[in-house]
């Protein structure tokens, strides 16, 4: 225990640790959480406390036997965007597929027109708002990525407006390059030229600007060939820059395999994925991210091969694929109760998939247990159990969010 003042400390806490092996959720009951200078320095059973509460910390309150967890990671957002689509929400719903939308003109190309048309500003105006829904719901951490620019400028305006959304509410903010998301419209049937514009002006300003954490490519028929993805992947390997992917949503394109190739730390969707590439992903340390949200929205009937991830020990991280035309989803909560309910996994599972596995998929090592050390990202819920956070569809249960040890307001 260390003899300086403590910033605070909370007690009479039920918490959620994800760290201890072997103890679902890691829990402690009758446990104490702790903090300084932005990191947890105590999480554990409140007898374990060597000194009166008042004198360990400046600010002592008690939980009243409230759950605590770590902070929600959403590791797979698209939040900034311009415009909306619901009008593609309801015209899937009058039998048009996400294919047919987007091979007229709709789909990612319709947003990319509402973003490019965007300020910095209006974009950042546009954003913000979804980005506090989330924090609302516990989230202390979110990757953005871009991918609705597809031109130079807008690609690098979209990751600025992440950055500044991190800085706007305190919240930790990963951006990622998407910048192989779509065909631009300028560039129709030129989808090898648009690559070359990707590798050779795109990827290296968003490096030399130190704008991208990142960088992801949509694998997939209706977007970009695995051969032209893996030619972005290379350009973004010279640069330093770790890979995501989007793969297998719609087909066995092998994607999940490339992701592996090249080293990814996550690969995302994959309802197609077939064994080699759960193989290749187990023996690369590849995160699966799955998006319940976008596999309601769509109305997928084909679910990730879940069973194989478990018998290869892949990880499993649950993000809200937070975007304007598949996974309008504003509540990461909700995607937890979607993978439960939909993926057929467990609350456990669930939690450990927005929370380690989370921060494991985006890079992040300081975050995602109530452990000594990592960052004080925690949230006190109106809850006494941790499955009570997939079991409740929808409502308000967080009671208070901190990020660093500083409560969000």
């Amino acid at each position: 225990m260390p003899n300086a003042q403590w910033d605070g400390l909370l007690l009479d806490a039920s918490l959620a640790t994800m760290d201890r092996a072997g103890v679902p959720y890691g829990l402690i009951e009758n446990a104490a959480l702790a903090w300084k200078d932005g990191a947890i320095v105590f999480a554990g059973a409140q007898h374990d406390l060597r000194d009166a509460p008042e004198r360990l910390a400046a600010e002592v309150a008690s939980a009243g036997g409230a759950l605590v967890t770590p902070g929600l990671i959403d590791c797979h957002t698209h939040l900034v965007f311009g415009g909306d689509r619901a009008d593609e929400f309801e015209r899937r719903l009058n039998g048009a597929s996400y294919e047919e939308i987007a091979r007229s003109g709709g789909g990612i190309l319709s947003s990319v027109r509402a973003t490019r048309a965007a300020s910095e500003d209006e974009l950042l105006a546009q954003s913000l708002p979804r980005a506090r829904a989330l924090l609302a719901d516990g989230v202390t951490t979110v990757e953005i990525k871009s991918g609705y620019g597809l031109d130079l400028d807008s690609e690098l305006k979209m990751l600025r407006v992440a950055r500044r959304i991190g800085a706007e509410l305190g919240i930790g903010v990963s951006t990622t390059l998407l910048a192989a998301h779509a065909l631009p419209p300028e560039f129709k049937d030129r989808a090898d030229d648009y690559v070359e514009l990707i590798r050779t002006q795109i990827l290296p300003a968003a490096a030399r600007e130190g704008l991208a954490d990142m960088v992801d490519a949509f694998c997939e028929r209706i977007a970009f060939s695995p051969a032209q993805t893996r030619r972005v992947f290379e350009r973004a390997r010279e640069l330093g820059l770790p890979v995501k992917l989007h793969a297998d949503q719609l087909s066995d394109l092998g994607g999940a395999a490339l992701a592996a190739e090249f080293g990814a730390r996550s690969a995302e969707h994959l309802e197609h994925t077939g064994e080699a590439g759960v193989r290749a992903m187990a023996a690369a340390g590849t995160v699966a991210v799955l998006l319940p949200g976008a596999f309601y929205a769509l109305r997928e009937t084909q679910p990730p091969p879940i069973a194989q991830f478990r018998e290869h020990g892949v990880a499993m991280a649950i993000a809200s694929d937070l975007n304007p035309g598949t996974s309008p989803l504003l509540s990461l909560r909700l995607a937890l109760n979607m993978a439960c309910i939909e993926l057929r996994l467990t609350p456990e599972e669930a939690l450990r998939g927005a929370t380690v596995h989370a921060a494991r998929a985006l890079g992040l090592d300081d975050r995602g247990m109530l452990k000594t050390g990592l960052r004080a990202d925690f949230v006190v819920w109106n809850a006494r159990h941790p499955a009570e956070l997939c079991y409740w569809i929808g409502g308000g249960l967080a009671r208070e969010v901190r990020v660093g040890g500083r409560a969000m307001r």
